[in-house]
């Protein structure tokens, strides 16, 4: 008879520490993937902002050697990241792919110009900027127009402040959510052993003696939910870097490494301080409280 009753609190402490270990773990890795869209927010926007061309039209007078000048100080300058020339028998071929028929069939002639398509680097991806550096290459007598997306631009800028604020708030609100989660599971399992706390107490036990063994066994489930959270993270981690190799989120190492020791210490101290007051809370109750 005995022995079943051991037998069976043995199977409900087992599957309290397993409850434990998934919450702690599910948490954390939670936090973790919020922690990776904070650092990666930077590099999605920077991304988005690099696929807006700047487009320099030529006049048709321009000579070879002229636009050959510009395209080679537009790809030197501090603010390119790369600048393509497109021929206007090249630009009309796109267009006539994108209509699905041959315009100049019906015009007789090839009304487009040549021109250059600049990529900007994302730091001067903004109005201001975009509006120098216009004014610069329009100093040329052979370029006829620069143009970009003014209204898109001017967009991107805002939401990409407004997304990166809200991440940020977003980012507090769940590390507060999951430190309380957390504390939680830890308390129902202290709980689940009020009853030893007490009785360990009651024959002379100090606090400090019957706390270490309940801090000791907590931070260990910490430490096992913190290495599975991580586990998941670096799996999540290595898909996006295969499907969006562009954004290359594995450049930056230190942040990373960083990253992923914080998720395993935050296993480690919220386990720790909650399983401290979680005892103690019990050690100070009277025996005839520990029903309720």
């Amino acid at each position: 008879m005995a022995s079943s009753f051991e037998k069976y609190q043995k199977r409900r402490l087992i599957s309290s520490y397993f409850s434990v270990v998934i919450s702690i773990s599910l948490v954390l890795f939670l936090l973790g993937l919020l922690g990776l869209l904070v650092l990666n927010t930077k590099k999605v926007a920077d991304h988005f902002k690099e696929q807006i061309a700047l487009t320099v039209y030529l006049k048709d007078t321009a000579k070879e050697v002229e636009i050959t000048q510009l395209q080679q100080s537009l790809a030197l300058a501090e603010y390119t990241k790369s600048a393509q020339f497109i021929s206007k028998e090249q630009a009309a071929e796109e267009h006539s792919a994108t209509i699905g028929e041959n315009f100049m069939d019906f015009l007789g002639y090839n009304p487009l110009q040549n021109s250059i398509d600049v990529h900007l680097l994302a730091d001067y991806v903004s109005p201001s900027k975009l509006e120098e550096i216009t004014v610069e290459i329009m100093t040329k007598d052979f370029v006829d127009e620069v143009i970009y997306d003014k209204p898109l631009i001017a967009l991107l800028n805002d939401n990409v402040k407004k997304i990166s604020l809200w991440i940020l708030i977003i980012s507090a609100l769940f590390t507060f959510i999951a430190v309380l989660l957390i504390n939680s599971s830890i308390r129902l399992s202290v709980y689940a052993r009020r009853f030893t706390i007490k009785t360990m107490q009651m024959v002379g036990a100090t606090k400090q003696f019957i706390r270490r063994p309940f801090i000791w066994k907590s931070v260990r489930l910490g430490m096992l939910g913190a290495v599975l959270a991580m586990i998941g993270m670096g799996l999540v981690l290595y898909y996006l870097n295969k499907s969006f190799p562009e954004l290359q989120l594995l450049n930056d190492q230190l942040l990373l490494v960083l990253l992923f020791a914080f998720i395993f210490f935050m296993g480690l101290f919220i386990t720790w301080i909650s399983t401290f007051f979680a005892t103690q809370r019990f050690l100070n109750l009277r025996t005839d409280e520990l029903y309720y």
